[in-house]
């Protein structure tokens, strides 16, 4: 071996050893992921999503949140800060531009379009298209990625902070130091006060009520898992583990106020992030390379029904991803499930069978 070769090498080497060991933006701590569930049962691949019917293709990017009013027209927040509104005959408007990125989207009982914007905060949306910030911080903590969000019959709404250590163009950064950054927290109309349910959460994601509002659901992406937070019972004020070791990352969370949920699952589990994450020199590592080198979600789509004792009793899957993929919200409404995503430019309606 050449003289020029080993010094080639040592380079190398050396400057591995210093992107492990140097400082840099991310703090990782070492965690053991579970084994990832076999895909087989209600988790066997399926081709079930092929039969959506795609909405407003190539007129949307990225509506990672859907929620439909009640003249059955699809509201989305798009990539670009703008929440689009698509009428019943295919046509597709600006409802209105946030100046952010708008994540989560609840009607409220009066018609507001609730907001959750990863860089503004809590936002209401008039039904003429007027802004009003509710809410931008929980104990002295602004928000540092507002996330998802449902609403109680009697107004409050609970919503998610995903990290108050990173935000919405860093989330990859947040999966890597794997850190409890995340709150569930809860807004009060009636006073504008905004308290925290939960911390130390591992990017909290979606929120969704039961059928009974006696709890309220938080996905934990990063851990695979769901909490729940008790709202009434002798359970009230605690929280539980509602589901575990999913077999992929959960974004979106919804509930149809009958018995089930929906969750989306961004992507499937990807094994080269379990094998860094008990590795934080590896992690630290991955964080310094460029994004096109970092993790990135498989093309796939995957949805999962639950009932309200976190068992999951049906998936939707389309494993080419060339249908619907990176599916970050599901919504039920009249008999269909809406599907929003991260990255496509299109808007999923599948109708659910009897």
């Amino acid at each position: 071996m050449g003289r020029s070769l080993l010094y080639l090498i040592a380079a190398a080497m050396a400057g591995l050893a210093a992107m492990a060991l140097w400082p840099g933006r991310i703090d990782p701590a070492a965690w053991d992921p579970p084994p990832a569930p076999a895909m087989d049962g209600v988790y066997a691949p399926n081709d079930r999503l092929h039969e959506a019917e795609l909405l407003a293709t190539g007129q949307v990017y990225g509506p990672e949140d859907v929620a439909v009013d009640d003249q059955d027209r699809i509201y989305g927040g798009t990539q670009d800060g703008l929440i689009v509104r698509v009428w019943p005959d295919g046509r597709v408007e600006t409802f209105a531009e946030t100046g952010g990125r708008p994540l989560g989207l609840h009607f409220d009982a009066d018609g507001n379009l609730i907001v959750a914007d990863a860089w503004r905060g809590l936002l209401s949306i008039s039904p003429g298209g007027e802004i009003t910030v509710l809410s931008t911080s929980a104990d002295g903590v602004p928000f540092g990625f507002t996330d998802d969000l449902d609403i109680a019959s009697d107004g409050t709404i609970y919503f998610s902070d995903a990290s108050t250590r990173f935000g919405q163009d860093e989330y990859v950064l947040d999966l890597l130091e794997m850190r409890p950054h995340g709150r569930l927290l809860a807004y009060d109309p009636a006073t504008g006060q905004t308290r925290v349910l939960l911390d130390n959460l591992y990017f909290a994601n979606g929120v969704a009520l039961s059928s009974r509002e006696d709890f309220v659901l938080v996905n934990e992406t990063w851990a695979y898992r769901v909490r729940r937070y008790w709202l009434q019972g002798p359970n009230a004020g605690t929280a539980d583990l509602f589901v575990d070791n999913l077999p992929g990352f959960p974004d979106g969370i919804s509930g149809n106020r009958q018995g089930r949920f929906w969750v989306a699952l961004l992507t499937p589990r990807l094994a080269s992030v379990d094998r860094a994450h008990p590795r934080p020199w590896m992690k630290r590592i991955i964080s310094r390379l460029p994004d096109g080198l970092k993790p990135k979600p498989v093309e796939y789509g995957f949805v999962l029904a639950l009932d309200e004792y976190g068992q999951a009793i049906a998936s939707y899957q389309d494993p080419d991803g060339a249908h619907l993929q990176e599916i970050s919200s599901v919504e039920e409404h009249n008999g269909f499930i809406y599907l929003g995503s991260l990255h496509n430019d299109r808007i999923g309606r599948l109708k659910l069978a009897q």
